[in-house]
């Protein structure tokens, strides 16, 4: 299993991502966040077929699909660290963090 921390910056929330491989090319999606937007995501997260739309064009991602119909913020960073652990978890990636700092 996979867990990824996400701190989303000016809405003060903290989430972490949880990613579980099922199958070959299925996963599990949990997501434990105060943001009630996120914690909505789980009903359509519970099993994800890899093997179609997950790691296409963003605007057709299955993950962003969703999550552009749960979530109220397009700046949300919690979608693309779902795909990040996705892609650790099914061995496409190695776990590095990603950084965004503004000055």
């Amino acid at each position: 299993m996979v867990k990824a921390k996400v701190l989303a910056g000016a809405c003060g929330f903290t989430s972490v991502v949880r990613v579980q491989k099922i199958e070959k090319m299925k996963v599990m999606v949990e997501i434990i966040s105060a943001c009630q937007d996120l914690r909505m995501l789980n009903q359509e997260m519970e099993c994800i077929d890899c093997s179609h739309g997950v790691f296409g064009k963003m605007n057709e991602s299955l993950i962003y699909v969703i999550a552009s119909r749960k979530l109220k913020h397009p700046d949300c960073p919690v979608p693309c660290a779902i795909i990040k652990a996705i892609q650790v978890e099914l061995g496409g990636a190695i776990p590095k963090d990603v950084v965004i700092t503004f000055k």
